[in-house]
């Protein structure tokens, strides 16, 4: 786990177009990353085959995630396909309290409010390797009808098109290399200057001052 100089852990947001194995992806990121910790997102649809409430999604109606919007209990939250999805800030906080840092599987609407709310976030965009393979994908998960799907392609199109907002790419030709890369962002992202300025300011000090060698 790293730290800036305020004590609250690292912010990582992960987004990707429907379809592109975000889920698998980060679901393998999480066990070669044990100080890295997941944040359950509220959301208004309702669970899908094999998903669990709190591991998957905190699953709510309308009405209390409309009540969380009007007291600002939201990091990031956004509408799609007519259900609400958000990151409740107590979540984050408890993560950072724990000492573990926080990643973020959002899409390209809530990555944007993230960045503004934590310019120092992380921000990783996986890539499928062609929207032809991306909808091979989303036609044999066999979870969405044929006009959902075509939704959801044209969906992926536009967040495809945002991803140069993000600080990093990657394409998820090779599940095993994919996860290598993304172990290798997390584990790279403590060390870039922004955050080690804070940890190294005394050497600073140090260097910018002559040192007198007495005889």
């Amino acid at each position: 786990m790293s730290s800036d100089s305020r004590g609250t852990g690292d912010l990582f947001v992960i987004a990707a177009a429907s379809g592109t194995g975000k889920t698998s992806l980060i679901a393998a990121l999480l066990e070669r990353c044990p100080t890295l910790a997941l944040s359950v997102s509220d959301t208004t649809r309702p669970a899908r085959r094999g998903e669990i409430e709190g591991r998957h999604y905190r699953f709510i109606d309308v009405d209390t995630f409309r009540q969380g919007i009007a007291e600002t209990r939201y990091l990031e939250y956004a509408e799609v396909f007519g259900n609400y999805y958000g990151t409740a800030r107590d979540q984050v906080e408890q993560h950072w309290a724990e000492g573990r840092d926080v990643l973020l599987e959002i899409d390209v609407q809530g990555a944007d409010q993230v960045r503004r709310a934590h310019p120092d976030v992380c921000s990783i965009f996986i890539l499928p390797p062609s929207m032809a393979a991306l909808g091979e994908r989303l036609h044999g998960r066999g979870l969405d009808e044929p006009e959902v799907i075509a939704r959801r392609l044209d969906e992926a199109r536009r967040e495809i098109g945002a991803c140069g907002d993000f600080d990093w790419l990657v394409v998820n030709d090779d599940f095993e290399r994919t996860v290598d890369e993304l172990v290798g962002i997390v584990n790279a992202w403590p060390l870039r200057c922004a955050s080690q300025y804070w940890r190294v300011g005394q050497l600073l000090d140090e260097a910018a001052n002559p040192i007198t060698i007495k005889d």
